[in-house]
């Protein structure tokens, strides 16, 4: 009779899998040879001997073996942790495991496996994008069980999320940013956390912190609480209302997926994406984004009013106390394997060319600007405002099922992409003139 094994799936940073099936043992992974799940190619968050994982006849379980970059069960930092079916294990940044168990499993040695992201099997892409655009219109049909409207927003925010970026959200109170953010967790099944940002808020209140413990033996020490950044879908509400220094934690997360605390790094496991909100009415006790975290956004999104017959909709579902409980469309796996696929989709030379001209006809000083350009922008924007716009046509395109991406996907994100990486002059102030207005005249003559 053959003895019941226990399948591990391995998934790199890009989506790409491989699957192991081991029996009873001990198995050391890390980027060691002397590992019995040896990890290759470009793992550099992943230690020598990152963590051990037991495989018992009655289960399993797995330790970080004091790693740099620690070990994550189910989003939760853990350094010792029995495992259950389905629990999915984040090693460093780029390496994710998922457990499978068997009733049973009987066994002794531990053969030497090797999983190298690097040489995994590319992905269906024709599968994958009939995948995300029959993803995407569930998407929309659930999230409208509870947000009525604002269809372009919800599509940005899913467009984001797929291109592995992050959303300012600019609006008047009321136009239900918290709960679309909420909503959209509810139905892609990602770990939501939502953070207040006041005048009195710290780094440490975002981060976690360090805080004295009595370990298992008597001995004390130090040990990391995780903060709220910890989540996969970050709402950052009203970041404008606290000081620069708490603003900047979240720079690093942001940009490397990991955070910094007592000299040791933490990873943020995939995906995870921060949506920021800005109220643009109040501007007393307020403190506006630094332009290197501006920069960071992927898109700046302005949030509008409800027309007539949407404002009528949302007070008809109050009065008739109708709630509506969303289904998921998608999972994590799901997520990481359209993130994947959009990274496969095809840009065009001439569209490449059409972007790197778009970004550049934002810079007074470039031969090429138009004059409104020239006379009301101080700054223009930088080249991640062209990787940003690449990333965006890339994803748009995956969410109709196209295979390439055309200069439509381009115009349709241009103004949420540039809007908050221009700096304009007292001039345009003086004549009112909007940053929309000045990215129309900037790529009025592309994509001809």
């Amino acid at each position: 009779m053959a003895e019941a094994t226990v399948t591990v799936t391995l998934t790199d940073s890009q989506g790409r899998s491989d699957s192991l099936d081991l029996e009873p043992g001990q198995y050391v992974i890390g980027r060691g040879d002397d590992c019995q799940i040896c990890v290759a190619g470009n793992f550099k968050s992943v230690s020598r001997r990152h963590a051990r994982l037991h495989i018992r006849a009655d289960g399993a379980r797995i330790e970080d073996l004091g790693s740099r970059s620690g070990l994550m069960v189910n989003g939760e930092i853990v350094q010792n942790q029995d495992l259950e079916d389905g629990d999915v294990i984040r090693i460093g940044a780029e390496l994710g495991i998922r457990i499978r168990l068997p009733e049973a499993a009987r066994g002794k040695t531990a053969p030497k496996m090797m999983f190298d992201g690097a040489k995994a099997s590319a992905q269906d892409i024709s599968g994958a994008l009939r995948d995300i655009a029959k993803a995407t219109e569930k998407l929309f049909a659930e999230v409208h069980k509870r947000i009525v409207g604002q269809d372009e927003i919800i599509a940005c925010v899913w467009a984001a999320i797929l291109g592995r970026g992050h959303c300012l959200l600019v609006g008047v109170p009321g136009l239900a940013k918290t709960l679309l953010v909420s909503t959209l967790s509810d139905v892609l099944q990602l770990r939501f956390s939502r953070i207040q940002f006041t005048p009195d808020l710290m780094p440490s209140d975002i981060i976690g912190s360090q805080i004295l413990n009595r370990d298992t033996e008597g001995e004390m020490g130090l040990r990391f609480e995780p903060g709220p950044i910890f989540a996969q879908l970050l709402l950052a509400d009203e970041i404008n209302r606290t000081p620069p220094k708490t603003q900047a934690a979240l720079l690093q997360a942001m940009q490397e997926r990991e955070v910094t605390v007592s000299r040791n790094n933490y990873t943020l496991g995939p995906p995870f994406c921060v949506v920021a909100t800005q109220n643009p009415i109040e501007q007393e006790g307020t403190y506006p984004l630094p332009e290197a975290q501006q920069d960071r956004f992927m898109f700046s999104l302005l949030l509008d009013y409800p027309s007539r017959d949407e404002e009528i909709e949302v007070l008809t579902r109050l009065a008739a106390d109708v709630r509506h409980e969303v289904t998921h469309v998608l999972g994590v796996e799901e997520i990481l394997r359209f993130q994947a696929a959009v990274d496969q989709i095809a840009i065009p030379a001439e569209l490449i060319s059409a972007i790197a001209d778009a970004v550049r006809a934002t810079r007074p000083a470039d031969p090429k600007a138009p004059d409104l350009v020239r006379d009301v922008v101080d700054w223009g924007a930088g080249p991640r405002a062209g990787q940003a716009l690449l990333t965006g046509a890339k994803a748009l395109a995956a969410m109709a099922g196209r295979p390439a991406a055309g200069w439509e996907d381009v115009k349709r994100i241009v103004k949420p992409v540039l809007r908050h990486r221009l700096g304009l002059n007292y001039r345009a102030r003086g004549r009112g003139v909007t940053v929309d207005e000045v990215i129309e005249a900037a790529v009025s003559r592309l994509g001809q």
